[in-house]
């Protein structure tokens, strides 16, 4: 749902001071800041709705209605909003969604405008990675820092079972030209379904463990377009702990989590040698590396959420889950000034849920509705 905001204008002293993140900009404009005192500065910016996959936890087999090529963001209103945001707003780091990304002609360009606009900017880039193994070298020297790369599986069929396309040596070639032209660290996520990968989670870390990669499992959300998700049939964090303990020992990484969805691990051998041949002394030594898990249902950090959304055709998601979506893109093509669009913004973000969509957290419970976007959809 598409909602028009008719809240008062916001002033600096409306925002709330408990977290000193909140102090106002320069300019006298407030950052993105909401009721609860969470403030925005992670953004994540869809460039499409678009995927060349099918992955059964986000996309029907079919695929979905595309959007119109002039109902997606132009390279140039992509510039400008970032622009807004970081300029006026507070915005720290950006990630750039899809769909999938890698699917836009002029994402290069795009990458490169962001990178001359934003010198010291960390971007980001979430993929699938296929086509990567093409553009990686060109991303990095258009100024991408790094990649989040979307892997769930080690098995050629398993993986074509998860994503309906036979795509896996395609990925597996997107991650090493990654990881080659120096678009690091390189982040691998995978979502474990039940019956079909969640045997292979350990697998799958000491892959990544022994490439340098770092790994985040991330619990299946309510996002799926076929609307088939329960959190019975779900993977929980707890039970990838459990099996990620059959091969490896699990301690809380030491550094602070700082607003970030993932947990983060030391991960430690059982039993054996660590990856400097030391012996591990029973998991205990060196750390081989970590891992993160994303636990947004069974234990969620909707507390410290410091990201704000925009979807493909310009519109602000406050949260994931939200059910009302606020239009940026009408007001880039009406002439409005930039002050002008970063009112709308924060006007969008003060009004935030609280959690999940609602005013507490409760994926799966009674009350949760489902968005009618999904994951492809929204931008992750």
């Amino acid at each position: 749902m598409t909602v028009e905001l008719g809240i008062p204008r916001l002033r600096a002293s409306d925002a709330p001071r408990a977290d000193p993140r909140a102090a106002d900009r320069p300019d006298g404009f407030p950052s993105l800041v909401d009721r609860f005192g969470r403030v925005a500065t992670d953004m994540r910016l869809s460039l499409t709705d678009k995927c060349n996959l099918r992955c059964s936890y986000c996309m029907p087999a079919e695929g979905l209605p595309w959007l119109a090529k002039d109902a997606v963001l132009s390279a140039d209103e992509i510039t400008r909003v970032v622009g807004i945001g970081v300029r006026l707003l507070g915005v720290r780091e950006l990630r750039l969604t899809g769909g999938e990304p890698l699917v836009r002609a002029d994402l290069v360009d795009i990458v490169a405008a962001l990178r001359a606009a934003h010198p010291d900017l960390p971007i980001a880039l979430t993929t699938n990675a296929v086509g990567l193994d093409a553009k990686a070298a060109p991303l990095k020297e258009a100024g991408l820092s790094r990649i989040n790369v979307s892997l769930d599986t080690l098995h050629p069929e398993t993986f074509a079972q998860l994503a309906r396309r036979p795509f896996f040596d395609r990925v597996l070639a997107g991650i090493e030209a990654a990881a080659a032209a120096g678009l690091g660290p390189v982040k691998i996520n995978a979502v474990l379904m039940r019956g079909i990968n969640d045997a292979d989670a350990p697998e799958l870390l000491a892959w990544c463990l022994e490439r340098g990669y770092e790994l985040r499992f991330i619990e299946q959300m309510p996002l799926d377009a076929d609307h088939g998700w329960t959190r019975r049939g779900m993977v929980t964090a707890g039970e990838v702990r459990e099996v990620l303990s059959t091969r490896f020992r699990l301690s809380p990484d030491p550094r602070a989590r700082d607003g970030a969805p993932a947990e983060r691990f030391e991960v430690r051998p059982l039993d054996g040698e660590t990856r400097d041949g030391a012996p591990s002394s029973g998991g205990q030594g060196p750390a081989l590396g970590t891992v993160g898990i994303i636990a947004s249902v069974t234990e969620p950090f909707c507390s410290d959420c410091k990201r704000t959304r925009i979807t493909a055709e310009g519109k602000v998601m406050s949260c994931l889950f939200s059910h009302e979506e606020v239009d940026l893109r009408g007001l880039l093509r009406s002439g409005a000034t930039d002050e002008e669009v970063a009112q709308r913004w924060q006007e969008a973000m003060w009004l935030k849920p609280k959690a999940h969509g609602m005013g507490h957290t409760g994926l799966g419970a009674d009350d949760f509705v489902q968005p009618d976007r999904s994951m492809s959809a929204i931008g992750g």
